[in-house]
């Protein structure tokens, strides 16, 4: 039976995966990229683990959902936010070169969005929306199950929506990083509350906290989850007026916070969007979890090597 092998390169997160066509897992290597974030460092954690997957026979293909912009078409790296040294720098030739194999790289938030429409909570949809709440936050567009591409480097950068003409970003104020930030102002100010009782001596994802708060009665850990949903909302009006697709899909580690936050975006939409598209589009938490990007990788691998 074939395998691919497909890639995860995040500003965090490092994930590669080899899966036979009917995109059962073989081998899983989640790989920690340490401290110091260098685009070498993490070039050679790959190629060790790639080496090992191609001991496997009937390796095809691989894909790739890198974390930034890029030319898919070349596979060459725009820019990474998080990761210095990938600017400039040609993945696919760079895979190709080190496997012998066909390498298609696409951006993380389409390769989620392919995911899902393929194989998660849109894959009854011909139209589908994807919107990953991480460290950042980027979008996807998938039609018939291919992705929807704009002019290279990218598109359906709904992080880097303006909110107004000060230069507020949709990720500025979505972004698990923004509610994070919004958690820590709130418990220096109040050390006694429920969820500064939670989030104790964490520093990181402390918005993960925030719906077993609201559980516990800590009504200001709802505000702060209710203001992120009606932004959410205000947001995804823009990808609704402009698209409106059959479906948007809230993925990424914000999405975790589950039914409540789904619910709540849920019940902003109609306030944002003109009538004529009353209730808006069906509304999901993403279906695949952690390996949303990994699984579109897998996708890409087996288009690539078809």
């Amino acid at each position: 039976m074939k395998k691919y092998i497909g890639i995860e390169i995040g500003g965090t997160k490092l994930q590669v995966l080899l899966a036979n066509e009917k995109m059962e897992i073989i081998k899983r290597s989640l790989i920690n990229v340490g401290e110091k974030k260098y685009a070498k460092n993490i070039q050679k954690k790959i190629e060790d683990v790639i080496h090992k997957f191609l001991a496997f026979k009937n390796v095809c293909g691989i894909g790739v959902g890198f974390g930034g912009p890029l030319d898919y078409k070349t596979g060459t790296i725009v820019t990474s936010h998080q990761v210095k040294g990938w600017n400039g720098f040609n993945l696919r030739k760079w895979l190709e070169d080190i496997s012998g194999l066909k390498v298609q790289v696409e951006n993380d938030a389409n390769t989620a969005a392919l995911s899902e429409a393929c194989y998660g909570s849109g894959k009854t949809y011909d139209k589908v929306f994807y919107v990953t709440l991480g460290s950042g936050v980027g979008g996807g567009y998938i039609i018939n199950k291919e992705i929807y591409h704009g002019l290279i480097p990218g598109e359906s950068e709904i992080g880097q929506m303006l909110y107004d003409k000060a230069g507020t970003t949709f990720e500025s104020l979505c972004s698990g990083w923004a509610v994070d930030k919004k958690v820590r102002k709130y418990i220096i100010s109040n050390p006694e509350s429920k969820l500064a009782e939670l989030v104790g001596e964490n520093v990181n994802s402390e918005s993960k906290f925030l719906v077993r708060a609201i559980n516990a009665g800590d009504q200001y850990a709802y505000a702060i989850l209710n203001e992120t949903a009606e932004d959410l909302a205000f947001g995804l009006s823009h990808v609704i007026h402009l698209l409106h697709p059959g479906v948007i899909i809230l993925g990424g580690g914000l999405s975790l916070m589950g039914e409540m936050l789904r619910k709540t975006v849920a019940s902003y939409i109609p306030k944002f969007v003109m009538k004529a598209f009353h209730p808006g589009p069906d509304l999901f938490l993403a279906e695949l979890g952690e390996n949303t990007v990994a699984f579109g990788a897998l996708i890409l691998a087996q288009n690539i090597s078809n």
